[in-house]
């Protein structure tokens, strides 16, 4: 699995760099703190998934990691995504080294 870090992303969010975010979290846990990105829950992935681009890359993230990790592996083990990238330490990390009004929970 493929990741970038949060300070990577902030990179490519600044140069305007093209790609697409996505947010596995639930919809409560996006009203609490998102950074902007589609939010497709882990659970609804699967049928949206025409939502997720294979033309360019996409950067999945949830709150540590863990779910998007997992949902990046099944993108590439059973549907053949190659551009698929794991926020490493998820919207955590980011209110850690990046933003830190950022409402952690």
């Amino acid at each position: 699995m493929k990741e970038v870090t949060v300070l990577e992303l902030k990179a490519k969010m600044d140069s305007k760099e093209d790609f697409q975010l996505v947010d596995c979290r639930e919809e409560y846990e996006y009203e609490i703190a998102n950074l902007g990105g589609e939010l497709i829950p882990m659970g609804e992935i699967v049928d949206n998934i025409e939502k997720i681009s294979k033309d360019k890359p996409v950067i999945i993230h949830c709150r540590t990691g863990g779910r998007s990790g997992a949902i990046c592996n099944m993108l590439e083990g059973q549907h053949g995504f190659s551009n698929v990238y794991n926020l490493k330490g998820g919207i955590l990390a980011w209110a850690d080294e990046v933003d830190n009004t950022i409402t952690k929970y």
